[in-house]
């Protein structure tokens, strides 16, 4: 079974937890990562005079642009994003709008779905994000799926993290590095998901 992971990253740390998440996927029997970016928004000129974002853009260089194909196969998807004013960034609420043409065939309908975010401060809207997001998730019939509190990290991360999902704090200069317990509840997030998509594939 494949796991989509879909996410957009400007700086590179979303693109960091979806290879977390992808770890937590593999080790899951029967259950594959695809990781997978979005079309850029940011004008190439705007990013062209940053090095943050240059860096960050070279570093996903190689990283496929989802296709609707990717959704299709998919048995489970996670969903990416940083923080935009407490909401899902621009760059993959586009890629979800495009997805209606899945919508009316009820394509999404019965996968799980679950969300992961980084945000530059500690109260800069990792759980106002991962809820925005969920509604449209909501709306094309997918299942929601957290991080329950047998993760102890939950417990224990002075970063990010939550029931909802995997959180990051990269810090107002974005280069705060994944500490160990925001890598954790990432990878279990991914053997969450893939396990409930091969349990529900077999239903």
């Amino acid at each position: 079974m494949k796991v989509l992971i879909v996410y957009y990253s400007t700086y590179g740390n979303v693109y960091k937890m979806a290879k977390l998440v992808a770890e937590g996927v593999r080790e899951v029997k029967g259950a594959e990562p695809v990781i997978r970016t979005v079309h850029e928004l940011i004008p190439e000129d705007v990013i062209a005079s940053r090095e943050d974002m240059k860096s960050g853009k070279e570093m996903q260089k190689d990283v496929p642009l989802v296709t609707k194909d990717d959704f299709m196969e998919a048995g489970a998807i996670a969903f990416g994003t940083p923080t935009r004013f407490g909401n899902v960034s621009a760059q993959l609420k586009n890629q979800i709008d495009q997805l209606s043409s899945l919508w009316l065939a009820g394509e999404l309908e019965g996968k799980p779905a679950s969300v992961f975010v980084s945000t530059a401060s500690l109260h800069g809207g990792q759980e106002t994000t991962i809820f925005t997001l969920m509604a449209p998730l909501l709306h094309l019939g997918m299942i929601l799926v957290g991080v329950p509190y047998s993760v102890k990290e939950l417990f224990s991360t002075q970063g990010g993290g939550s029931p909802y999902g995997p959180g990051h704090i990269a810090g107002l200069d974005s280069k705060r590095d994944i500490d160990q317990e925001e890598a954790t509840i990432c990878r279990a997030m991914g053997r969450r998901l893939a396990e409930t998509g091969l349990r529900l594939q077999k239903d």
